[in-house]
């Protein structure tokens, strides 16, 4: 008798489980991190310090080597809105692809489930499909988030405290934002726009004057004020799959958000420096669009869960027009950058071929150091 027990049917099925177990493991394991004890001060960042003036040497006497210049190293932040490790692995289906939202035919053949391009100024309908359906919203939710800050005319320098409340126990998504981070309003507010900073946007509801919830419903009611009546929220960073709209809908919500400069400014920065204690962080824009210098964005956004899929919403111009484009549900990043390029390609075809840029530690465009401190 071997003393090797034989393969059975079931031993690719272990195999499997047991494979499926260890990855989820080192996936929580990665997002459930303890957090360091004491505040970290988000500092500006110093202009870079003058040379040291040296004399000149002595006629016929060599000049002493120069010392090396040490750059400060700076780590870029894990873009955001995109899918995890796990989520490659395990694919989930979205609730427009649930609902074969996705299938529906059109011209464009577009890989987003819902899709609205119109007019700014006229609101006239460039192109669209699903536009009315209803589906989660993801980080878009941030939008109105930054709409409701913009409004409220509180002060912006005021500082804000990362606390455990604004850690997320829901998806456990990453933040560099660790408990006890003081940063100011506008910066939290920049970071959310942005990068998607989900501990930023919660600690603008939590802080609002009348707490989360009145924060909430000020979202809520803002949304009927615009004639948003597909339109719910639950939270102000999107990571509740409660938090629903229309394309339609969301355009309405980037006209009135590009009315703001502050929000305009925020979303459309390419790249931010920011230090966090003894650490020099970069956080880059989730919107790789607009480090493409072909392309003229003026208000973005962007967003991602599994349930709501890739989504984006833009206020750019195409062909020389002022427009607004709402992408939802899209499967992958890829997929959503490709759409917006097919859809600038047919309102433009003999535009420059775009691109899509690779991620880079110095991004095109704007990059921009933290506000300055008291």
């Amino acid at each position: 008798m071997s003393g090797i027990a034989p393969m059975t049917n079931k031993t690719p099925l272990v195999a499997a489980l047991l494979l499926t177990c260890a990855a989820a493991a080192w996936f929580w394991a990665g997002r459930i991190a303890p957090e360091p004890e004491g505040p970290v001060v988000l500092h500006t960042l110093p202009a870079p310090a003058a040379p040291p003036v040296t004399a000149a040497p002595a006629p016929g006497a060599s000049a002493p080597p120069a010392e090396p210049a040490r750059a400060e190293a700076v780590e870029d932040v894990e873009m955001a809105d995109t899918a995890s490790t796990l989520e490659k692995i395990l694919p989930r289906r979205s609730i427009g692809h649930a609902t074969g939202l996705d299938k529906v035919e059109d011209p464009l053949r577009l890989g987003s489930s819902a899709a609205l391009v119109l007019e700014a100024v006229s609101r006239k309908v460039i192109y669209s499909k699903n536009e009315a359906s209803v589906l989660p919203i993801a980080s878009i939710t941030k939008l109105m988030t930054g709409l409701v800050i913009a409004e409220a005319q509180l002060p912006m320098e005021a500082d804000i405290t990362i606390t455990d409340e604004d850690v997320d126990t829901l998806l456990h998504s990453r933040s560099r934002l660790k408990v006890g981070t003081v940063l100011t309003r506008a910066e939290a507010l920049h970071l959310a726009l942005m990068s998607s900073e989900n501990r930023a946007a919660h600690a603008l509801g939590r802080t609002y004057p009348a707490g989360l919830q009145a924060f909430v419903a000020a979202m809520n009611a803002k949304a009927r004020q615009l004639g948003m009546a597909s339109t719910h929220y639950e939270d102000p960073t999107g990571l509740s799959s409660g938090n629903r709209s229309s394309a339609s809908d969301l355009a309405t919500l980037v006209l009135a958000a590009s009315g703001h400069p502050l929000l305009r400014d925020d979303s459309t920065t390419a790249a931010l420096q920011v230090r966090l204690g003894k650490r020099t962080l970069q956080y880059n824009n989730s919107n790789r669009l607009v480090k493409d210098p072909l392309w003229d964005i003026h208000l973005q956004k962007t967003g991602y869960i599994v349930e709501a899929g890739h989504c984006m919403v833009m206020r750019t111009r195409l062909a020389g027009r002022d427009v607004v484009m709402v992408l939802l549900d899209a499967a992958s990043n890829s997929v959503r950058s490709a759409d917006a390029q097919r859809v600038r390609s047919w309102m433009d075809p003999h535009a420059p071929v775009a691109r899509e840029p690779r991620e880079e530690r110095k991004p095109a465009g704007r990059i921009r150091r933290t506000f300055s401190r008291p």
